[in-house]
């Protein structure tokens, strides 16, 4: 178990677009020092195998154990990479913090650009998650939301109506966050 937030580095991966000033990622980096942003080469029309190997460089290039923090498409991208990156590579995460999954299976058209990331791999996942899903996010329905829990072995928490909880979200620094990211940290792995 993690005792403190300050035993591991924070690595922070951000959905389609980045995240803007506001969002609640950006506020996270600025308040705890042992994080880092993923930064990915295409933001706006983004490649599967290029943000899955921007993770995995992430991951290599970590002087500590890492807690993975995503959220919306970057959800698909951190299951994909714990799918297919080696034990020593998975053997360094010690939890992952998955907020707003996008359903990059969805057949509206609004969800072309993310399609590519389909389908959503439904395994276990190696280490320690929690999945945290708004009842009202138009990117995944609520129910949806709780079978990727499911399947990932991860624990789940309803954030009640708060959207995307992206940039449009402004959740600021999003204490109620901060508070499931402790509970996470109890279940992660040294």
């Amino acid at each position: 178990m993690i005792k403190a937030a300050g035993d591991c580095d924070f690595l922070m991966v951000p959905g389609r677009g980045n995240s803007g000033p506001d969002h609640w990622m950006s506020h996270w980096c600025r308040v705890f020092p042992n994080s880092s942003r993923v930064l990915q080469g295409e933001w706006e029309r983004p490649q599967p195998a290029d943000w899955i190997a921007g993770v995995d460089a992430a991951v290599a290039a970590a002087p500590r154990r890492v807690v993975l923090l995503a959220h919306s498409l970057s959800v698909a991208t951190v299951v994909k990479w714990a799918a297919s990156a080696g034990s020593a590579q998975r053997e360094k995460v010690a939890a992952a913090f998955l907020v707003a999954a996008t359903d990059v299976g969805n057949a509206d058209p609004s969800f072309d650009l993310v399609r590519p990331f389909a389908p959503m791999p439904m395994d276990n996942l190696p280490f320690p998650a929690l999945v945290i899903a708004s009842r009202t996010d138009p990117r995944v329905t609520f129910d949806k939301a709780q079978d990727f829990a499911r399947a990932w072995g991860a624990a789940f928490a309803d954030a009640g109506d708060l959207g995307h909880m992206g940039n449009d979200a402004k959740l600021g620094l999003w204490p109620d966050g901060l508070i499931l990211l402790g509970r996470l940290l109890a279940l992660a792995r040294l």
